[in-house]
């Protein structure tokens, strides 16, 4: 089976609320989707990265060049019978693992439709459901942000995590867990604490969070090690897991016990098998973060988070969490705070390509 043809298109999709973090406010998603096409199918996945370089240095423009210039114009006609040895076209590529990511996601989606099962069956996935919690950005008040919670929790989410940073940390922290004492609580830093935040942090632990996700800058596993051995609350790493070395190093030096695992972060859904198995094996939970994906990569995130190691509350919400129609049918959905993990052949939904080709303000086609 060879690629025929591979589109790689972008497209606007404005998100149904603005989302705050420490790094920003998002209020609209520029959104890369590339569709290949073997002997009469197709196979789809999404670009994770943002439009700014404030979660890693990968953006949407830096994606598209690395693509459009280095990656899709070698892909186009290669044997994809093993999709995680699909990279071998970007061997010369240093980093841009978002990048990476497309190709390769895109080709585990289509031989997965060409087999006839789902990418969840393809991958060794056991799970016919998964447990999904929300994450929230802040909000004006501490009280906004519990009504938000309770909403949420209304809906049925298993857990909630809530963005953080100085300034609105602790105090909002406090308010939610008074007003709810017995909520699956987290944190999402982003980067937004040093280690001489440490005695701060060290208030965190009478909250009884379940983790405090990636407080201090990516990549700096040492004070990492030092901060983890001065609080309780269990610190989750994301930014800072990009290969499997980071997570060798991470396990060394006890710099983390959880880690936020998104499979366009590292470089595709055969790194992110790798890189768990790194993990799990030295007894580090891992869950499946999002990226306000799409449906495309909202559903490659379920697969994953459908194997097995995936333990806890994955950031898989709901399609109307972040949109007010998605580019996929059918939308998904929370039950419970649970979400389905679709059993159709490939990512299991549809892509709307009508909605699709209208929304596109760019595109670039080889084959």
């Amino acid at each position: 089976m060879r690629i025929e043809r591979a589109v790689l298109r972008e497209i606007p999709l404005t998100l149904a609320e603005p989302f705050r973090s420490s790094a920003g406010v998002v209020t609209q998603r520029r959104v890369l989707l590339l569709r290949l096409e073997a002997e009469g199918i197709e196979g789809w996945s999404e670009c994770v990265a943002l439009e700014a370089p404030t979660y890693t240095y990968e953006t949407t423009d830096s994606a598209w060049q690395v693509l459009t210039e280095l990656i899709l114009p070698v892909a186009a006609g290669r044997d994809v019978s093993d999709p995680g040895s699909i990279l071998e076209v970007a061997r010369g590529i240093r980093g841009h693992p978002m990048a990476k990511a497309v190709l390769e996601m895109a080709v585990w989606d289509l031989v997965s439709r060409a087999k006839g099962i789902s990418l969840s069956e393809m991958l060794g996935g056991t799970r016919r459901t998964v447990p999904v919690g929300v994450s929230l950005g802040m909000m004006s008040t501490p009280e906004a942000l519990g009504d938000e919670v309770a909403r949420y929790l209304e809906d049925g989410y298993a857990r909630v995590k809530v963005k953080i940073g100085p300034g609105r940390d602790i105090t909002v922290l406090a308010a939610l867990r008074e007003r709810f004492p017995e909520l699956v609580l987290w944190a999402d830093a982003n980067s937004a604490y040093s280690l001489e935040d440490a005695p701060l942090l060290q208030e965190f632990d009478a909250l009884g969070l379940g983790m405090i996700e990636e407080p201090l800058v990516p990549h700096g596993f040492l004070d990492y090690s030092r901060l983890q051995g001065r609080i309780e609350t269990p610190i989750c790493l994301d930014e800072s897991i990009v290969t499997e070395n980071d997570a060798a190093l991470a396990v060394e030096l006890g710099s983390c016990s959880v880690v936020n695992l998104k499979p366009g972060r590292v470089g595709g859904l055969a790194a992110s098998r790798r890189i768990c198995d790194r993990l799990t094996g030295a007894d580090v939970s891992v869950w499946c973060g999002g990226m306000l994906e799409s449906g495309v990569g909202r559903a490659h995130n379920l697969a994953l988070a459908s194997l097995a190691a995936f333990g806890l509350p994955g950031d898989i919400s709901a399609s109307r969490r972040y949109w007010e129609r998605d580019i996929v049918t059918p939308d998904f959905e929370v039950v419970g705070g649970e979400m389905a993990v679709p059993t159709g052949p490939g990512i299991g939904v549809e892509v709307d390509v009508e909605r699709v080709e209208a929304l596109t303000v760019r595109s670039a086609e080889f084959g």
